[in-house]
């Protein structure tokens, strides 16, 4: 070798061959190394589902928020037109926008945009206090409201209580300073009771009988008494009270029997059955004092009253003959105006009820079945009634003469031969005429176009229309 030549020595170089695995084979272990580190950073770039692992986490910290909720601070959380971060517990008012991340598992929220935000506000409130409370302070002071509810009312429910104790006293309290005073409290059984006991009993004395009847007399004016009268046997006591030998005794009874008998069917039916009709029409024909057989008038006059039943027994036991016979007797004028006012009472009542159950149906078919059982119009015009009130209208009394003219209007289509036969009957009409028209044309100069004597006027020019 020559001194003046160096030698160099160069490498020797690899096959391209095994070159290209050895370098793919580092490149995927820098990879992978790269991937890893930035996993634990960040993790965007965790290779897993964001979404799962989000909503996991979110999970976990919305119990753990729930659990810390009671010992935090409730803090209002003031949005702004970015997204913040809400803590656990914090208050969010209201046209808030609120929004889960699901890359942080947080809830974010701000403020809406300007025009929703103001359409969600329009009409409302926005009150926002920066007072806090925990939920024991609200939950102590709700129990405190409920206790002081309760305490109100409690004291209004004592306050009543006083005022009531106040005004009133208790029934035993009451019974008790009675029963020092002497006196018992009742009820109205228990005075009928004893009232008919009082009556019924050997011992009293007449003057003791007629008081307690007439007292008994004020409590059978009510339907519910009169039947409870019924029910303890009371009713057929008094009844048998019309036996007596006593004439006051009579009278009160049938007194008693009127006011019990008065629109209440349920003791008619019952009188009735315990003889009363029978009992009240031999009073009537036989000798007693006026004022006992007007109070037997009367207690007939309730028993017949809206009771056809008890009018066909009326007719088959002699009814119009017996009053045939008491308002003919002299010194009883009062009691043939009430006759009087019985007949038309029953004729009308026969009639409505017939009229009534052509157009309406409304009366039962038995009713209806009795009424026409009671042949009254026929009885009447035997018995000779046409001619009695005929004559009844000679009586003095304007009350007296308008019944009279009502009976003779509704006996007119049995009575018109009578009628018109009878010339002192022609006679009585034109002369009220004439005395009706004077007093009809007095009320017109008083400025009464509808009066009194106009109607009676009235009446008495439509029986001489009838009658010519």
């Amino acid at each position: 070798m020559n001194s003046g030549m160096s030698l160099t020595m160069a490498p020797q170089s690899l096959p391209s061959s095994r070159m290209a695995p050895l370098a793919l084979l580092l490149g995927l272990l820098m990879a992978a190394c790269f991937t890893f580190c930035l996993s634990h950073q960040n993790p965007e770039f965790a290779l897993t589902n964001p979404e799962k692992s989000s909503t996991k986490e979110t999970e976990r910290k919305e119990t753990k928020a729930e659990e810390e909720l009671d010992a935090e601070v409730l803090e209002v959380f003031y949005p702004t037109h970015e997204w913040q971060a809400l803590r656990p517990g914090q208050a969010v008012p209201a046209g808030s926008h609120v929004r889960l991340n699901l890359q942080t598992g947080e809830r974010e929220a701000k403020l809406q945009s300007e025009d929703k935000f103001r359409n969600n506000l329009k009409g409302k409130r926005l009150d926002i206090n920066t007072n806090t409370y925990t939920s024991q302070d609200l939950k102590s002071a709700l129990a405190k409201f409920k206790e002081g509810a309760e305490m109100e009312s409690s004291k209004k429910d004592k306050a009543r209580q006083a005022e009531v104790k106040r005004l009133f006293r208790p029934i035993e309290e009451l019974k008790k300073d009675f029963n020092e005073l002497n006196v018992v409290i009742e009820t109205d059984m228990q005075i009928m009771v004893r009232l008919i006991n009082k009556f019924n009993s050997s011992s009293s004395s007449l003057e003791e009988k007629i008081a307690a009847l007439f007292d008994l007399e004020y409590y059978v004016h009510q339907m519910d008494n009169a039947q409870d009268l019924l029910s303890f046997g009371g009713l057929q006591v008094v009844i048998n009270g019309l036996n007596s030998t006593e004439p006051l005794v009579k009278e009160y009874a049938a007194f008693v029997l009127g006011a019990a008998f008065s629109s209440n069917p349920k003791v008619q039916v019952e009188a009735v059955e315990g003889g009363a009709l029978q009992k009240l029409l031999v009073i009537l024909a036989t000798e007693q004092p006026f004022t006992a057989k007007k109070k037997v008038l009367f207690a007939l006059c309730s028993l017949l009253r809206h009771f056809p039943y008890a009018q066909r027994q009326f007719l088959k036991l002699g009814g119009l003959q017996v009053l045939r016979s008491l308002v003919q007797e002299k010194g009883t004028e009062v009691l043939a105006v009430r006759v009087v006012t019985l007949l038309y009472d029953l004729v009308t009542e026969k009639m409505f009820a017939e009229e009534e159950a052509e157009l309406t149906q409304e009366t039962s078919p038995e009713k209806l079945q009795q009424y026409r059982q009671v042949h009254l119009l026929p009885g009447l015009r035997e018995q000779g009634w046409c001619e009695i009130t005929a004559h009844l209208l000679a009586l003095p009394e304007h009350d007296a003469r308008e019944k009279v003219l009502q009976t003779l209007g509704v006996l007119l289509a049995t009575c018109r031969d009578h009628y018109r036969q009878d010339p002192q009957l022609s006679r009585t009409l034109a002369s009220l005429q004439v005395e009706y028209q004077a007093l009809a044309s007095l009320e017109l100069q008083d400025g009464e176009d509808e009066g009194y004597f106009r109607e009676l006027l009235g009446s008495v020019n439509s029986l001489l229309k009838e009658l010519r």
